[in-house]
């Protein structure tokens, strides 16, 4: 029944812009007195737009944006290569209502020449993604993406691109190994992200062999990231444990490299989210230089096509799922780690302190979900339900003081993840919430949101690594209990060995992220409930708030404490 509105939306959108199309066509135009690029090759890259293929004012310059600006410069001279450095269906609602196909169709659109996978490629599974693939007018490359029976990459590995002046370039891709537990855990099902020195390996053997082939500029596309908790995958570390990369596009972190930055001989970059910027390198045959595009002050031209479709979806999106069913008297913090919250027009509808989001502690849209987990779970389970757990990564959206619509619940929540009970002792929720809670105060997407249960967080005690979790990047705490501490359920003190229901979502129930206990008790205890968590939502804001909320949720509860004393260095934001 889903897949038939979408079909239904889709076809509907196609015949809106082919019309528009016809009577709008593109036209790209040349800046007055731009530079003259006769000769050189430029880079056009783009990564982490989660459905922000919409032009927005100063915001985001959109996919339009993106398909004129490889139409100038190839109009001033250059030979022009556009890459996409992944997470591109996962998002907004104008991509993720058809599991990401929208995307690939602006993406064509604008003339990609490739994309690496990122993580949320396989929010949707790996058989989405590779329909996704044969539908796309560009190949996917993911080297260190192997099949666990074969060994052999699922993906092409590399492509050779000879341009028209004469430039041979060698590209090759690699995607997070964090991909294991970042997606749900059958999405990724008989797969194996290489990581560590098989990284390091599998990328010096990319690089190895494109100079065999004569490439005289050598790219890595990768979806990597700098943030310190993704070590030791991270772009530094294989940019630091290999030699000829000459440029590495980058995505993940969401990190804006303004101008690049030298890594050893490799130039490193990355555009930050959201097409808040476009990036752009040009090379000369001898040196290679980066810029950004930036979204606010943009002077350039958008594809009127591109413009048009991705307008008319929103329209139909927006009849589909725009009808208010309730409001909210508060700003329900949304963010991963504070700061402001913009809406589609890039308006700020709200602030939040720096470090305050959902993935470095408590927060009032936290605290709400979580209520309506539990609240629905017990109510429509019928089963004792004790507490609630959810990553804070799965929250994606503040929602601002106002009207809500499913289309806010659907972003907030856009994974399409189900509440499901997991039974666990005291011993492995301890467990649970301690590597959740691991690299406090820095942002992590496990940290937990809870209803139902307390503790303290000692953030200036380190998290002691014991064994490393089955296909994860992660590794159990050596000795749980050593940064949370005075953990309580329905403020009754935590008992090791009694047994806990918790309702959470099907991704951590399923071991994602830092979440292994609960996979453990997952296998022979756990209950689908089949109730979608914005669907619980909507009927907690409807049926137990009155369709309010209000001043009850105006700031976090006070169910986690973060003690800061004993930190020995200042907080700053990772690197």
């Amino acid at each position: 029944m889903k897949s038939k509105k979408h079909s239904r939306l889709l076809a509907l959108t196609l015949a809106l812009t082919l019309v528009a199309g016809m009577a709008l066509p593109v036209q790209a135009k040349t800046a007055k007195q731009a530079e003259d690029l006769t000769g050189k090759l430029v880079i056009l890259h783009t990564n982490d737009t989660h459905g922000r293929d919409s032009a927005k004012a100063d915001q985001s310059l959109g996919t339009a944006a993106v398909s004129w600006l490889k139409d100038d410069l190839t109009a001033r001279g250059a030979d022009v290569l556009l890459f996409s450095a992944g997470d591109v269906i996962q998002g907004k609602p104008l991509v993720n209502i058809t599991s990401g196909q929208t995307a690939i169709e602006f993406m064509n659109s604008a003339h990609y020449n490739l994309m690496v996978p990122g993580n949320h490629e396989f929010d949707y599974g790996f058989s989405n993604l590779k329909k996704l693939q044969s539908q796309a007018e560009f190949p996917f490359l993911a080297a260190n993406i192997v099949d666990k029976e074969t060994g052999k990459p699922v993906f092409p590995a590399n492509m050779i691109i000879n341009t028209a002046h004469g430039y041979t370039v060698g590209v090759f891709g690699l995607d997070t190994p964090e991909t294991q537990t970042k997606s749900h855990p059958k999405n990724v099902k008989g797969l194996t992200f290489l990581s560590g020195k098989e990284l390091y390996k599998c990328a010096q053997e990319q690089v190895d062999y494109l100079k065999g082939q004569g490439c005289n500029l050598i790219v890595c596309v990768g979806h990597l990231g700098t943030d310190d908790s993704s070590a030791p995958d991270r772009s530094y570390d294989v940019i630091q444990n290999t030699t000829g990369i000459d440029l590495f596009i980058d995505g993940h972190s969401h990190t804006e490299i303004k101008g690049g930055e030298k890594v050893n001989d490799t130039l490193l970059v990355s555009t930050g989210e959201y097409l808040n910027n476009i990036g752009q390198i040009v090379f000369d045959g001898t040196d290679l230089s980066a810029d950004l595009i930036s979204a606010k002050g943009y002077e350039g031209g958008y594809d009127e096509q591109i413009a048009i479709a991705t307008a008319n979806y929103n329209i139909i999106i927006d009849n589909e799922y725009g009808k208010v069913f309730g409001k909210t008297l508060v700003n329900l913090n949304g963010t991963r780690s504070g700061g402001d919250a913009v809406d589609a027009d890039g308006n700020v509808v709200a602030s939040f302190l720096e470090g305050e989001g959902n993935r470095t502690c408590e927060t009032n849209l936290g605290d709400f979900a979580t209520d309506a987990i539990l609240t629905i779970a017990r109510r429509e389970s019928g089963k004792t339900v004790d507490a609630a757990i959810t990553n804070g990564g799965g929250i994606r959206e503040t929602i601002p003081a106002g009207d809500i619509t499913k289309n806010d619940m659907i972003t907030v929540f856009p994974f399409g993840n189900e509440i499901t009970l997991v039974t666990v002792t005291g011993s492995e929720l301890l467990e649970a919430l301690e590597a959740a809670c691991s690299t406090c105060p820095e942002p992590l997407g496990a940290f937990p949101q809870v209803s139902g249960i307390t503790f303290t967080i000692d953030a200036g005690m380190p998290y002691v690594k014991g064994a490393q979790y089955p296909d994860s990047t992660y590794f159990a705490p050596a000795a749980p209990g050593t940064r949370v501490k005075d953990v309580k359920v329905n403020g009754e003190p935590l008992s090791l060995t009694k047994e806990y229901t918790i309702a959470t979502n099907d991704f951590t129930a399923a071991g994602g992220d830092t979440y292994y206990a609960f996979k453990r008790a997952n296998l022979t205890n756990s209950v689908s409930t089949g109730i979608s968590l914005e669907d619980a939502l909507i009927e907690y804001i409807t049926e137990d708030l009155n369709g309010v909320i209000g001043e009850d949720y105006a700031a976090p509860k006070g169910r986690i404490t973060v003690n800061y004393d004993s930190l020995v260095m200042p907080l700053e934001p990772a690197a």
